[in-house]
């Protein structure tokens, strides 16, 4: 029965340890009166063999899809995600783009009209819900999701496995789901960092009719990706690990975003590139490069833990370039190309840029102009022109660059590290980032 799913972790020792006992009581006729006197009856193997039997159906159950996985929330009976599994659109491939939007607009679709027979929710906060995801989850640059699929892909027709349109499908829900765990994410992120914009339009809480409210939709985000992990993959021999990446990779961020919030109370000594780099491998790192390239190994079966341990730490050094890149668009970028406006100066992050100037480069006088002005003056006013013409003194454009290509180097030298997941998952990485202007 063992072969019919994945049992939970554990049951494979009970079942060899019960069929071990049941062996001796089988037995016993055979052995001698002092080794049947430590059977007690037979009414225990019967028992055994009962509770055996119960979890053989209940797992053969659950991979043929009947039976009720999860009995406590089997409720109401009208819930639109109690009725089987869905049937997928078509997804075309050589339209990648719109067709991972498609699948967005799917997961929208498939939410919203969960709300009503499901939660007892009133129509105008329905649209309430719609609207604000469209606003926040919908569209950007869709990097790290497109990734979850063509890495997906990659490993999977790398290992001879079957990459029909169903899983294709699959690959681009697990996709929206590291987009959605970003998108609120970023409606938290900037309201705590009084950010203006967001990918060319206003901050979600900077909306009249939204402010405060952004903090609970942002919840409502996260929470709905794994309302959408349990009604794609609940019957996956996998999900178990999907839900414990997705809660691990929403852990590891927010101790980046601890890392990085707490910079408020710090001052300016304290802000090391150490620090730095904790702040951006917690805080970007694992959920915009790892989870990408971990939800595809999930899904192909790869269980060796130096597999994955090889890939975090080629996807590790890729997200903290990808984040000192951010830092360096935040002050150089233009508002049209990066699609919002830089405000670390203003905040006073610790950024790449600061610790740098500020503990490497700046003699005692420019840490003061630093000291006076770093975290104390307003996006766009001639003091934050001030620090970013003190940037370009130090020819901080100039170490970026040489920083950029050392990262590659080190990337690339790392090559021969993986076995079963492709080099080319890596090279699509780099493709997206090296050396982007947005």
């Amino acid at each position: 029965w063992l072969w019919l799913n994945t049992p939970p972790a554990g049951t494979y020792h009970r079942f060899c340890a019960r069929s071990a006992r049941i062996g001796e009581l089988e037995t016993m006729s055979t052995e001698s009166p002092a080794k049947r006197a430590k059977i007690t009856s037979t009414d225990e193997a019967m028992k055994i063999i009962a509770e055996l039997e119960k979890e053989r159906d209940m797992w053969k159950a659950k991979a043929m899809g009947t039976g009720v996985p999860f009995p406590a929330t089997h409720w109401p009976a009208g819930k639109p995600s109690l009725k089987g599994a869905p049937t997928y659109p078509a997804y075309d491939q050589s339209k990648p783009k719109d067709a991972f939007l498609a699948v967005c607009d799917m997961l929208i679709d498939e939410i919203c009209g969960e709300l009503g027979p499901g939660y007892e929710t009133p129509e105008a906060e329905v649209a309430w819900v719609r609207r604000m995801l469209n606003y926040n989850v919908r569209g950007g640059k869709m990097n790290r999701g497109l990734m979850v699929v063509e890495s997906g892909l990659q490993i999977l027709e790398g290992k001879g496995m079957p990459t029909g349109n169903d899983t294709v499908v699959k690959l681009a829900i697990l996709g929206w789901c590291i987009e959605w765990l970003q998108g609120w994410l970023l409606v938290a992120d900037d309201f705590m960092d009084d950010s203006h914009t967001r990918r060319g339009q206003k901050c979600w809480y900077l909306l009249p009719d939204v402010q405060k409210i952004a903090l609970n939709d942002a919840f409502l985000i996260e929470m709905i990706v794994f309302k959408v992990l349990k009604r794609h993959f609940s019957a996956e021999p996998y999900y178990a690990q999907l839900v414990d990446l997705f809660m691990e990779t929403t852990f590891q961020t927010e101790c980046g975003q601890l890392l990085d919030t707490l910079c408020l109370n710090l001052g300016l000594n304290d802000f090391t590139e150490q620090r730095w780099t904790l702040i951006v491998k917690y805080k970007t790192a694992f959920y915009s490069f790892y989870a990408s390239v971990a939800l595809g190994m999930i899904v192909a079966g790869i269980s060796d833990v130096k597999e994955y341990d090889s890939c975090r730490d080629i996807l590790m050094i890729m997200g903290i370039y990808f984040q000192a890149q951010d830092d360096y668009l935040d002050c150089f970028g233009t508002p049209e190309a990066i699609g919002k406006i830089g405000t670390d100066i203003q905040d006073k992050k610790c950024g790449w840029l600061f610790v740098h100037a500020y503990h490497q480069l700046a003699n005692a006088e420019q840490k003061a102009v630093f000291d006076k002005l770093y975290g104390k003056c307003k996006v766009q006013s001639p003091e934050e022109q001030t620090i970013k013409d003190l940037y370009t003194e130090l020819k901080l454009p100039e170490l970026y660059v040489k920083y950029e290509q050392d990262s590659y180097d080190k990337i690339m030298s790392l090559k021969g590290t993986v076995n079963e997941v492709p080099w080319g998952v890596f090279d699509a990485f780099m493709k997206k980032i090296y050396k982007r202007s947005k």
